[in-house]
């Protein structure tokens, strides 16, 4: 999916950013609807991700633009934003390649709190997958 600068512009004005300029963004499978990650976009990485279709977030700490995939190669393509009614989170619904979470596992929320337990729900995917 990718948009025009206008469309993408009309969009970020109507964003609520936070005292950081910033705005939380949940990324989640458009094929299987699994919540993938949670992370932080500016209003560059909106207009990134809108015009280009390849999702851009923001390292807070790296505190620059950081293209989702961009050493790793498991990018996420953009099929679907949507803005909560306050217009302060994000919905990515995206085309995921490869894991989402840096530690390789499908997803980042593999922990889990079961009973009386922490417990890992989710390994990491082995390298000849």
């Amino acid at each position: 999916m990718t948009t025009s600068a206008d469309l993408a512009g009309q969009v970020i004005e109507r964003l609520r950013f936070d005292d950081s300029g910033l705005i939380p963004a949940i990324a989640q499978s458009h094929e299987t609807r699994a919540v993938l990650m949670l992370a932080w976009m500016n209003a560059d990485a909106v207009r990134e991700t809108l015009t280009t279709g390849r999702v851009c977030y923001w390292s807070r700490s790296r505190q620059q633009l950081w293209r989702k995939g961009e050493s790793s190669g498991h990018i996420q393509r953009l099929v679907e934003l949507r803005f909560d009614c306050d217009s302060d989170a994000l919905l990515l619904l995206v085309d995921q390649t490869g894991p989402a979470c840096h530690t390789n596992r499908p997803a980042c929320f593999y922990n889990a709190v079961q009973g009386d337990e922490i417990r890992v729900i989710a390994e990491p995917v082995s390298a000849s997958e």
